[in-house]
């Protein structure tokens, strides 16, 4: 039950969108999950979901080690992050639309509608 002084946490939904090209059948790198702490350490990763799936590829998340300099304040730090990645079939050429659901410590959520442009070698198009 609650009672007076309940305080009701504000969830903020930020919705991106972008997009990345791709080769067919290959693995593409589509994001970059992290958490870093104002003291250039890691804090809780965040939840990852894929809200809705590609029509004709394939999404894994994968962990990682993510060595960066100058990012933020922090001059180099390793932390651990998720990767995600985006792979087609082999005859698939066209746009693939997914949307990964990002839910961060402290309530932020933020929506990721990728559009993967899955494009054929320079050698497949005529000029």
């Amino acid at each position: 039950m609650l009672g007076p002084g309940t305080v009701w946490a504000q969830a903020e939904t930020h919705t991106v969108e972008r997009s990345v090209k791709a080769a067919p059948n290959k693995d593409t790198q589509i994001g970059v999950y992290l958490n870093v702490l104002p003291d250039c350490t890691s804090g809780p990763l965040p939840t990852i979901r894929l809200a809705s799936p590609p029509t004709s590829g394939k999404v894994v998340v994968k962990t990682a080690k993510l060595k960066a300099t100058n990012y933020k304040a922090c001059l180099a730090l390793e932390v651990p992050a998720y990767v995600a990645f985006y792979k087609s079939p082999p005859e698939f050429l066209g746009d693939d639309i997914l949307t990964i659901e990002v839910k961060y410590p402290g309530g932020r959520t933020e929506l990721q509608k990728i559009t993967v442009k899955v494009v054929g070698s320079g050698a497949q198009q005529k000029i």
